[in-house]
């Protein structure tokens, strides 16, 4: 599995313009939050899940997360983002069980960048206990967006593959 940088994208973009760039860059689509089942790719193979509405609800927070972060969308990069997330605040059960099912793959593929991962998150905090609307979210600039969440100028992408 490829990283898909996501550390590139300038500061100045509102998280809606970063986000269908990115989007558009990478090959992903929005349409696939709702759809009844979602592919994903495991050990090389891409293998079909069932999209639960708990999935659903969160996938597009998670997806901004990785904006917001700079954290990659390859295993590595899905273990820090869900060692992130669970630092940075977790408001369901299934949140919390992907998640620490992401840092359980982690520790086998990345440890110490998942391990740094979640010492980052210290004090930051994510849209999933923000509590505030997408549509608003999405017009702030990332940059004002990362302030106001704690995560510092610039996000964690760079200094995790350092």
């Amino acid at each position: 599995m490829q990283t898909q940088p996501v550390t590139d994208l300038p500061d100045t973009l509102t998280l809606r313009d970063a986000r269908e760039l990115y989007m558009r860059t990478h090959g992903f689509s929005m349409e696939e939050y709702t759809k009844p089942t979602v592919q994903l790719p495991i050990f090389g193979k891409m293998v079909t899940f069932p999209n639960p509405p708990a999935r659903q609800r969160a996938i597009a927070r998670h997806d901004l997360h990785h904006l917001l972060t700079g954290y990659g969308t390859d295993y590595a990069g899905e273990a820090e983002i869900g060692a992130w997330e669970l630092r940075a605040g977790c408001n369901t059960i299934f949140l919390w069980l992907i998640n620490l099912a992401a840092v359980a793959a982690g520790l086998f593929v990345a440890p110490r960048r998942t391990w740094r991962a979640f010492r980052r998150a210290r004090g930051q905090r994510s849209l999933y206990v923000d509590g505030r609307d997408l549509p608003a979210l999405l017009e702030l600039p990332i940059a004002e967006l990362r302030r106001q969440l704690g995560i510092p100028a610039g996000g964690h992408g760079a200094a995790a593959r350092a």
